[in-house]
């Protein structure tokens, strides 16, 4: 039996949307996030979600169809996740935000 989400060279949108959404979920107590607390520890889901969306933009095909546009909306809820986890990284060291 081949499962295409344990196979890192085959190409799977399961994969590719779980780390990001994993990543994500994970930042959230790293940063603790009312307080946003600075730590470096953030960097682990940060790159665990640029893989993710690395892996997400393999399944994109050449030719527009539903699938491309589906695709293409994943990627824009990986974007919007990267988004947030480099927030929760940057901000607590720009202090002179306040």
């Amino acid at each position: 039996m081949h499962f295409a989400i344990l196979h890192l060279r085959s190409r799977s949108l399961l994969r590719g949307t779980l780390l990001v959404l994993v990543s994500f979920v994970a930042a959230f107590p790293l940063s603790d996030f009312p307080h946003n607390r600075a730590t470096l520890l953030l960097l682990l889901p940060a790159f665990t979600a640029l893989y993710g969306t690395w892996d997400t933009s393999r399944c994109l095909r050449r030719r527009w169809s539903l699938y491309h546009g589906a695709v293409l909306l994943l990627l824009y809820m990986d974007i919007m996740a990267l988004v947030m986890i480099f927030f929760f990284l940057l901000y607590p060291y720009a202090g002179w935000l306040l």
